[in-house]
């Protein structure tokens, strides 16, 4: 693994994300977390699953760089879907995925969280999703995920302004479960998932299938229209505007074309 580490014990696997500085969510780190996670799955030890950033960030998005290597529609289009099936086999994953979310969970990152099962915060954490700061769209089922834990004018919001939240305040919307200071980050997670890890599989694993059907017909057209759109705006003047000013770290100067 170039961008992962993980390893299991007393039926607790954890997934560490290790691309530094900003464990941006290349597609490599994305096709390395499905390997990852299909070997987790099949093996009978593990039952519960903790997914947490190395350094100073959970995951800070998506690789902006690697958008300059994508040249059409179609190719974005296909980006995004492979986000969507990924975060969707996490959702539908037969043992519970928690999120230990530091510093800060944004874009790509954020919806990489969203489609786990249970997110724990760090109080001082940052989460949002800034793609229209750069005159794009979240990829990976963002925009169907978070109108459905904070509601939609919220969820305008934040995808509006692209102005990130508070750990603190994301537990008040409804986005995560719980916040606790950064030094104890960790261990209440782990103490969650300790106390998982002793219930049946077996119950744990029809939980998990029964609250999935809380995903409706609507969410997945949703999210095959999402994808569609990310590829279409990716190839707007707007968009290109809006990556190279993040690249050359100035605002951009959005035309509406």
């Amino acid at each position: 693994m170039e961008y992962l580490k993980w390893s299991y014990q007393d039926r607790i696997a954890t997934i560490t994300i290790e691309r530094p500085p900003a464990n941006a969510l290349s597609s490599g780190l994305l096709r390395e977390l499905s390997a990852v996670l299909d070997e987790i799955e099949s093996n009978q030890e593990i039952g519960v699953v903790v997914i947490h950033g190395e350094g100073r960030f959970f995951s800070a998005g998506a690789d902006i760089k690697e958008f300059t290597t994508v040249t059409s529609s179609e190719g974005f289009t296909n980006l995004g879907k492979f986000g969507q099936d990924l975060f969707d086999q996490m959702e539908k994953f037969s043992k519970p995925i928690i999120a230990a979310i530091h510093g800060a969970a944004l874009g790509g990152g954020l919806e990489l969280a969203m489609a786990c099962h249970i997110r724990y915060v760090s109080e001082n954490a940052k989460l949002g999703l800034p793609e229209l700061q750069l005159g794009l769209i979240p990829g990976f089922a963002g925009t169907q995920r978070l109108p459905r834990y904070i509601g939609v004018a919220r969820a305008a919001e934040m995808l509006f302004s692209s102005e990130p939240i508070t750990g603190l305040e994301a537990v008040q919307y409804g986005l995560v479960n719980r916040a606790f200071p950064e030094s104890q980050l960790l261990e209440e997670t782990y103490k969650l998932a300790g106390k998982i890890a002793k219930k049946s599989s077996g119950s744990i694993r029809a939980t998990i299938e029964l609250l999935n059907y809380a995903k409706t017909e609507e969410f997945y057209e949703g999210t095959k229209r999402e994808s569609e759109l990310f590829g279409e705006v990716f190839v707007s003047k707007d968009a290109k505007e809006g990556i190279q000013a993040f690249l050359e770290k100035r605002e951009p100067n959005f035309k509406g074309v």
